[in-house]
Order: structure tokens, then sequence, then C-alpha cells
């Protein structure tokens, strides 16, 4: 079947761009917004609105594709992608996209997607957060021609069984890192709480002490507003470098530091995420084994989750290759075109490093939903829930689209459970 109308719509996300090296420098806030000057190129403020685009595809059956192009927050930082804005980038997407995509057949989708992440501007390939969107339309696209779900669409291409199995969901908490651990406590979320630990002075503490706090806190609530001794959540903290910040990268205190919140999060296994920011892919890995290292060399079963640096296929392959990690976040709207995320969460469990399918607060509804569908596909060891900050929201579209389709491919698929 194939494409005989393409649209592209200007659209809001579920979050904002936020410059991540002000933020992290100790820019001020006022109210909801930053202050102070900004630091990545293509800011014109530290905190502003986010943005996506819609594409828009229609068949030959008269049904409508669609997926959405988003960026993560902290576009143009640690190596991705600059800002994505729809005024930069939708009159390009009229001229050059839209006669590429009228007449194609959309029966293959993974031709398809590599068709997108071959397509260049200016030699080189073109913005992250389109590929991504696009990819998503194509795979609704080939979902809506076959009357199947996406899910199903992935499994059979890639030739993976139907699995009913609930996914693990994990929910970040924003800046609300007290409230929202309440409620995801309340709906039994499997990881908590992201934390947004991104700025020394007023979340991880000039020695760490914040943190700790925070951690403790964190172990003793549970505790105490838990329903059942059953629920037992994994803690993942997201620190953005800043526990390498203020140890100065140096391995061995950083691991020790973290062994120091092993403690506090007991009896309930710890994640941290991007521990460090070396400022580089080779000098990450190379930080993050030495820390990993001492982790195993004192005892302590700490997982390190890589992030920063970490942006595509090929990068995910090299930190998995290196062992320098527990878990790899493939944050999904920096792969591209969303193939490249079906193939990293294969190749991450092909060689036994656990894959975290996350992506960002500043996404949509229908790329969240998307994802749900590959992540159900590919079963990856834990689902971000998103978009947004407000955690509720996000469990909704999340966790509602899984049980959606536990429920239609029972019944399609004849599975008992």
């Amino acid at each position: 079947m194939k494409i005989t109308n393409a649209q592209f719509s200007s659209g809001f996300s579920s979050f904002y761009f936020d410059d991540q090296a002000a933020i992290k420098g100790g820019a001020g806030m006022d109210g909801f917004t930053y202050v102070g000057p900004t630091a990545t190129p293509g800011f014109d403020e530290i905190r502003q609105s986010g943005e996506a685009v819609s594409v828009l595809l229609q068949l030959e059956n008269g049904q409508w594709a669609e997926g959405d192009c988003a960026a993560v927050q902290y576009s143009g930082a640690g190596g991705r992608d600059p800002l994505f804005t729809a005024e930069r980038y939708i009159p390009w997407m009229n001229e050059v996209l839209r006669p590429l995509l009228i007449g194609r057949d959309v029966d293959d989708f993974v031709a398809n997607a590599r068709f997108v992440d071959a397509i260049e501007e200016d030699g080189r390939q073109i913005h992250t957060a389109i590929r991504y969107g696009l990819s998503q339309a194509l795979l609704d696209a080939a979902a809506k021609a076959s009357n199947r779900l996406k899910v199903e669409v992935v499994c059979a291409e890639y030739g993976l069984p139907i699995d009913l199995s609930p996914l693990r969901l994990f929910g970040q908490s924003g800046d609300d890192r007290y409230n929202a651990v309440d409620k995801m406590i309340m709906k039994r979320v499997d990881a908590l709480p992201h934390g947004l630990i991104n700025n020394v002075a007023t979340k991880l503490g000039e020695n760490g002490g914040k943190l700790k706090e925070y951690v403790t806190w964190l172990t003793q609530r549970i505790q105490k507003i838990r329903s059942g001794q059953d629920y037992a959540p994994t803690l993942h903290i997201d620190v953005y470098g800043t526990i390498g910040t203020i140890f100065d990268n140096d391995a061995e205190r950083i691991a020790l530091y973290l062994a120091e919140l092993e403690n506090r999060a007991l009896p309930f296994p710890l994640y941290i995420e991007g521990p460090v920011d070396a400022g580089n892919k080779p000098d990450q890995i190379q930080l993050l084994a030495a820390i990993r290292k001492v982790l195993r060399k004192v005892g302590s079963s700490v997982r390190i989750v890589a992030d920063e640096w970490c942006n595509t296929y090929e990068d995910i392959i090299e930190f998995v290759d290196s062992d320098c990690c527990d878990m790899v976040q493939i944050k999904t709207p920096d792969l591209g075109s969303i193939h490249n995320t079906i193939e990293a969460v294969l190749y991450c469990r092909s060689r036994g490093v656990e894959a975290y399918l996350g992506g960002t607060c500043n996404e949509t509804d229908v790329s969240a939903r998307t994802c749900l569908h590959v992540a159900q596909a590919t079963r990856p060891e834990r689902v971000l829930i998103k978009p947004g900050m407000g955690f509720d929201e996000g469990l909704t579209i999340v966790a509602n689209e899984m049980r959606r389709n536990q429920a239609i491919l029972k019944t399609k698929h004849a599975i008992a459970g």
C-alpha cells in the first residue's frame, strides 16, 4: 500500500528544552523559568517551550498514519543534535520530504526505516527528531495497511515472539521528587524516582550530603506507605554527572560514595544513571569502567547506567562491548529512526547488558505509545514512563497502552494468560 499524501503540523511536546550546561553551571530559578546567560548554542533562553512536529501520512485506503518528531529536553548536550524547532524544519520537510514520501510503499517497515536514516541535508543525516517522527509514522502506516498493531509489525519483521508479560515501568519525578514518589508508591511502579539530580548546590550537595539524605528518605518512605511487603521497587536515580563534579572524576572516591548510597538504599537495589560526564565518549567509557571496577572490588552491587555520550546505535555498541556499565539508556529520540532503538535493545540483550528503553519527558503521547509497542516486541529490562514530568499522565499513556495491547494480542493470537 502506498502513501498518497504527507502533511506536517507543528505542536507542543510535553515538557521544555533546557540548557543543561547553564543549569549545571548554577543558573538560578525564577518561578518555573531559569535566569542567567545561556551556555549551549541555539538556546535563546535557558528554558524554552518544548516543540514537536507531527508527521501525517495518508494511505491508499484513506487512513492517516502518524508519528511525532521530538527532541530531548537537554538538546545540544553530550554530543546530541541541536535544538529542534518547527519553524526551522517544517519548510524543509514540505520541500524535500514530501516528494520522497508520496508514492512510497509502506509494507516493509524496516526498509523504510533504513531509508529514513539515509536521508541527508547538506551532506549530513537529517536531525534525529525528524528521523524519529518519520519512522514512527512509517511504522504506523505498515500497521494500518495490514490491520495489525505496531508491536505485531515489529515482531514479524524481526522474528520476535508475541509476549504478553508486563513490562517493568520506570517513573520520573522531575523536581517534585517527594510528592511524586508517594504517587509512584501508591501506583506500585517498578522503578523510581529518577530524581533529576542535575545541580550540585541544591540537589546533590557540595559533598553529596543532600543526595544521601534523599536516598534515606526514599527507602523509609517506601517502607512506610507501601501496601504490602511484596512491593519492592528498584531505586534508579539520574545524577547528570554531578557526582563526578564534586569528586573531580576520581573513580575510587566516586565508587566509595556510591557504595554509601547503596547502604542507605537497602533493602532496595540501586541504579545510578550518569554518575560522571567526562566530556567525550572515549573518556566517558574509560571512567565508567574504572568506577565499576572499584565498585566490584569493594563488594558493592550498585548498577551503573550509561547515558551521556551514548546517543546512537553505534555508541551503544561501544559502551556495551567495553563492559563499562550494567545498563544502557536507549534515549529514543537521540537514536533517530526507531529501528535503531529496536536493534539497540536486541543488541544489549544479546550481550547480557540490561536495556533501558528511555527517551525524554519532552516527547508526546504519540511517540510514547509507539515506544511502548517497540518495548513490547523487544522486551527491555526497563521502560520509561513518558512524556511530561507529571508522572500520572505519562503512566496513563504508557501503562494503559501496554494493557490494551495485551488484551488485543491475547484475543488475536489465542494466547492463554
